[in-house]
């Protein structure tokens, strides 16, 4: 990979690393113009047995390997692979930048960010707040900086989009020695509540203005309630365990739990931890998989259909609380994985919030909407589909930075 300077045919290349994957794009940054994708891909399975896909804009692959697990494919290794395959796919043109999804900017950061010595230094010591994301968040820009020290490099934070909500949201009942400590609500998966936000106009005009929650369900999920495009309330609060039910996370869990795993079950922190994040959850409760379309091919087996009703069941008591938190709802929009693709679960939230006004239009579900309920969005409460694109975000954040920077 090389840098350069901007010119029609630069690119732009945004990494989004996780604890066991490294998802990445690359956009075309013509001047002027809104980035387009040239292609994106994941090394998935970091860790263990390591696959590397990468995908033209319209899905076909154009790059695909795969490693045993003896093969040992740690992050560091999988960034050179990454850069080992994109150095003939850039064909020349130049990298004007990379931009980096970072989970946790803390109570300072509610802007992307051009890295510097100082910054680095700041997000690391955010560290804490985040183990399990922050530090994977951070290696890559380490990597980059390394062999690529002119390259600009930009950091956008999935906390920041939720910067705004009231100070009466954001605080714990605890002693304000630990708040001002950075014990408080942050929210997360802001990049794509932000992404949402910014195309609810096109989406229906009362969306923009009116009261509305998005529903990110991934592996990781999460409920945003937006009043006017703005982060009103989250499901997600200190970390990225709290609310839904998710993949591999327990979500909402009482504290007490906690000292009884380690006083009664003699469970370390250590031992704790990844057995919240990465043991509970789908996976956990149905003792098969945190797949959802595994759950729903065997969810005539009683504890698969019991993990699903729980999951569907923590998704409808949180939109009747942030519905309570505007003081009434608009509209409910899925997305993400799960979200988008899975009609099963859209179905059985809407079935439980009725009360709501919700009429599913079972065609349309099936369809994937957009719009997935009846009557009209301009009368009655309405849901709907609409992809998220945390990529594009990024890509439109880094060239903002750059041209404030020029």
């Amino acid at each position: 990979m090389s840098s350069g300077a901007q010119t029609v045919q630069s690119l732009l290349l945004v990494l989004n690393a996780g604890s066991s994957s490294i998802k990445f794009s690359v956009f075309d940054a013509r001047a002027g113009q809104e980035p387009a994708e040239c292609f994106h891909g994941q090394i998935e399975g970091i860790g263990g047995a390591a696959h590397f896909i990468a995908k033209a804009p319209g899905g076909q692959v154009v790059g695909e390997h795969r490693w045993t697990e003896a093969e040992h494919v740690d992050h560091q290794k999988a960034l050179v692979l990454l850069s080992e395959w994109l150095t003939p796919h850039l064909q020349g043109r130049p990298l004007l930048a990379c931009g980096h999804r970072v989970v946790h900017g803390g109570r300072r950061y509610a802007q992307p960010v051009l890295i510097d010595d100082a910054v680095l230094t700041e997000l690391e010591a955010l560290c804490p707040l985040a183990p399990l994301h922050q530090p994977h968040n951070l290696a890559p820009i380490r990597a980059i900086r390394e062999h690529l020290p002119d390259l600009p490099q930009v950091a956008c934070f999935d906390t920041a989009f939720h910067h705004g909500q009231d100070e009466v949201v954001q605080q714990f009942a605890l002693p304000r020695a630990v708040t001002e400590a950075g014990v408080r609500r942050y929210g997360f998966h802001g990049l794509s509540y932000e992404h949402i936000a910014s195309v609810l106009p096109k989406v229906h005009p009362r969306l923009a203005s009116g009261r509305v929650i998005v529903a990110h369900l991934g592996n990781g999920a999460s409920l945003c309630a937006m009043h006017g495009g703005r982060s009103v309330a989250s499901t997600m609060g200190f970390s990225a365990l709290d609310g839904l039910a998710m993949g591999t996370r327990c979500g909402t869990l009482d504290a007490g739990v906690v000292f009884h795993l380690q006083r009664e079950m003699k469970l370390t922190p250590e031992q704790t931890e990844h057995m919240l994040y990465h043991d509970s959850g789908l996976l956990g409760m149905s003792g098969v998989s945190n797949d959802m379309r595994e759950l729903r091919t065997r969810s005539s087996e009683p504890q698969v259909r019991l993990a699903l009703d729980i999951y569907v069941h923590r998704i409808v008591r949180e939109i009747g609380s942030l519905a309570a938190a505007m003081g009434g709802l608009d509209a409910l929009v899925f997305t993400a994985g799960i979200g988008e693709n899975d009609a099963d679960t859209r179905a059985e939230v809407l079935d439980g919030c009725r009360w709501l006004g919700f009429m599913l239009d079972v065609r349309r579900n099936a369809a994937r909407g957009p719009c997935i309920t009846e009557g009209d969005p301009a009368q009655v409460p309405s849901a709907w589909v609409v992809p998220t694109d945390e990529e594009g975000m990024l890509a439109r954040h880094v060239l903002k930075v750059l041209a404030a920077r020029a």
